[in-house]
């Protein structure tokens, strides 16, 4: 297997290069299991983060669960949001985007961040989808994303949020 040396928050790491199809590979990077990593991926996120006026951290499920929950800690923010990828049995009057990919939020969650100030949180951003699409849950519901963050922004292209977002670092596409 090949691999891709990442060195960020003065901590280095060999990512394993996986194919995501027949032209196309990543290294992928994972935060869950490396609290190290997290602990310094945090520590420069709030340095950034500390120049937003925002309420809530929100993010997408899974791997940048422990990253928020570091984050608001570190923050002083007693809570923060996670949008899950499918309606789950707890949930209580959810709501979901209508597009691609499909990001759901807890009725209840829905109801604390309305008219609310949120920053996205996301550990790779690739072509912006993801960030796209909390954005037009954030605008169902009326509250305000006041910006977008990311460990790592992944390929060359050049997103436009219309709103601020930034990152730690880059990782290359590889092709096949």
């Amino acid at each position: 297997m090949d691999y891709y040396t990442l060195k960020l928050c003065g901590l280095t790491r060999k990512l394993p290069i996986v194919s995501l199809g027949p032209k196309l590979k990543i290294a992928s990077f994972n935060l869950l299991g490396d609290g190290e990593l997290v602990e310094k991926v945090a520590e420069g996120l709030a340095k950034e983060i500390k120049k937003f006026d925002f309420d809530y951290l929100v993010g997408p499920e899974v791997k940048v669960v422990p990253l928020l929950q570091v984050l608001s800690k570190k923050l002083g923010k007693s809570r923060y949001v996670i949008l899950r990828k499918n309606i789950m049995g707890y949930m209580v009057k959810p709501v979901t985007n209508k597009t691609k990919p499909t990001l759901v939020l807890n009725g209840p969650d829905a109801k604390i961040l309305k008219g609310k100030k949120v920053l996205i949180i996301d550990d790779v951003v690739s072509t912006g989808r993801t960030i796209r699409v909390v954005r037009e849950l954030m605008k169902m519901i009326n509250a305000e994303v006041v910006g977008a963050m990311a460990v790592l922004k992944q390929g060359e292209k050049q997103e436009d949020f219309e709103i601020p977002f930034s990152f730690l670092g880059k990782l290359p596409l590889f092709g096949a």
